[in-house]
């Protein structure tokens, strides 16, 4: 048998016929599976925004309207609660699977998370103090110096260098809190310490946690950073509670908030960070910025109808200088130039296909603009005493 003849006996045989070859996947089966249910992004986002506006209007409430002057305890009970809701959701759901990944050993733990702990618990404590000093919208102009904080404590801890160009950019933060500041109607000393106290303490937070999930094998989402975080600050803020409110509170304030009221109250901050968890990758960074201002905006509107603040127009107007300041510190200048540029040309085919219903959305503007301002202007009042009247007209008065 010559070479020729053993390689065509031993060799891949001619296939009979030339039929084509079948798929190893059916297509047409691929097209009849229904595509995975899945939520809008704008539900994650409204999520987001309610239950962080709640959780601040909450615990205003609480501390201030219901006249529980305890901020450390209302820290402690939150973070206790935090700890245990993380415990369970680890041992019985897959939401805290992310921490097997993370390489936690007892060093680490000591080293990393009991400091960055440290400075989560005061931050949050003296965040809470301000609450009995300072009105929320006030509160929400301090807290727009908060990427300034952290810009400068990246510096200070050598995370990133120093640019004189990136400190001139975020300098419009700092006039426009400052012009916000000179209009505050009830300023009070030791509440804007206690703000300033809490966004250096949570700066110094953030940019630790940062140099922290630089490295690949301590990444992690916010929950599973919760359930690492949330019992040593619950510790923490315990302690400090058991030497400076635990002795002066009664058990008759409790009851004058509710059980139940703490229960819910609890479960609202946790949530929040539930929340954060799912609007992570949802959403662009534009988005997110976006709707942290808006968040900010109806935090000080809210505050203006359920509580009487009082905002004036140096308020308005330099709140709006430290809004826009932090908008173009977080997305930069090209960036805001290329979606201002797709905003204009969208704007333009909207006028084009439904011409009325922009002159009606300018008309709206203008007017929300004109009221705004001529709002700021008008003589103030009580708007608290207009509400009480309200209340005992409509025979709601024990509400």
């Amino acid at each position: 048998m010559g070479v020729e003849e053993k390689t065509r006996a031993s060799g891949d045989q001619p296939r009979e016929g030339d039929g084509p070859i079948l798929p190893t996947v059916d297509p047409e089966a691929e097209k009849l599976q229904p595509p995975k249910p899945s939520l809008h992004p704008a539900l994650y986002v409204s999520v987001w925004i309610a239950l962080s506006s709640s959780v601040i209007l909450f615990n205003k409430w609480i501390l201030s309207t219901l006249g529980f002057a305890y901020p450390v305890i209302l820290t402690t009970f939150h973070l206790t609660f935090a700890t245990i809701m993380t415990q369970l959701l680890a041992r019985y759901t897959t939401l805290l699977d992310g921490r097997k990944t993370v390489k936690m050993t007892g060093r680490v733990y000591l080293r990393a998370i009991v400091p960055i702990g440290f400075f989560f618990s005061l931050s949050l404590i003296f965040g809470n103090l301000t609450y009995l000093y300072l009105s929320v919208a006030f509160i929400q102009m301090l807290k727009a110096t908060t990427p300034v904080a952290v810009l400068l404590s990246s510096w200070a801890l050598g995370v990133s260098q120093p640019n004189l160009k990136v400190f001139l950019n975020v300098s419009a933060i700092v006039v426009g809190v400052v012009i916000a500041s000179i209009g505050e109607i009830k300023f009070v000393w030791i509440g804007f310490i206690y703000q300033i106290a809490g966004i250096i303490f949570e700066a110094l937070r953030l940019t630790m946690v940062q140099r922290l999930l630089s490295s690949a094998e301590f990444k992690m989402d916010p929950l599973v950073s919760l359930y690492y975080f949330a019992p040593v600050c619950a510790v923490m803020n315990f302690v400090v509670a058991l030497f400076w409110e635990i002795p002066k509170v009664t058990m008759s304030e409790v009851y004058n908030v509710g059980l139940f009221m703490f229960f819910l109250n609890g479960m609202c901050a946790f949530l929040l960070n539930v929340s954060v968890v799912f609007l992570i990758g949802k959403t662009s960074s534009l988005v997110l910025t976006l709707c942290g201002v808006l968040k900010d905006v109806l935090l000080v509107v809210a505050s203006m109808i359920i509580f009487g603040t009082q905002v004036t127009a140096l308020q308005f107007f330099g709140y709006s200088i430290a809004l826009g300041g932090m908008i173009y510190y977080k997305l930069g200048y090209e960036a805001i130039k290329g979606y201002a540029g797709e905003a204009g040309r969208q704007w333009a085919d909207f006028g084009n296909r439904r011409p009325i219903l922009r002159r009606v959305a300018v008309i709206l503007l203008a007017l929300m603009t004109v009221f705004v301002v001529l709002g700021g202007f008008a003589p103030s009042y009580d708007a608290t005493h207009v509400l009480d009247t309200a209340k005992n007209k409509m025979g709601l008065s024990k509400f």
